[in-house]
């Protein structure tokens, strides 16, 4: 699977309608560390069918940066049926970020 842009408009149906574990990237264009950790989520989005795999721009999405309380990226959100299940900032490797499942 892809990595999917989501929007505030999309968050609800991607993210928290989801039948699956999502893991929401917030991130800006701007940021080094979250475009540092872009190509290890696009390689997890590949490997893991069982898991989605969504980035928010924060600069373009503020709203979903403020509701969710994300003040320091990247901020790695895992989210299943609806509810935040754990948080991690800052830039990780992928086998930190797979024990996050």
């Amino acid at each position: 699977m892809k990595v999917i842009e989501v929007t505030n408009e999309t968050f609800e149906n991607e993210v928290l309608k989801s039948d699956k574990p999502v893991l929401v990237d917030f991130n800006a264009d701007w940021c080094g560390p979250c475009q540092m950790l872009k190509p290890t989520i696009e390689q997890l989005a590949e490997e893991r069918d069982d898991i989605r795999f969504v980035s928010v721009n924060i600069d373009d999405n503020d709203d979903l940066a403020y509701n969710y309380n994300v003040s320091s990226i990247p901020c790695l959100v895992v989210f299943r049926d609806g509810a935040e299940q754990k948080r991690s900032v800052g830039l990780k490797p992928k086998s930190e970020i797979l024990k996050m499942f």
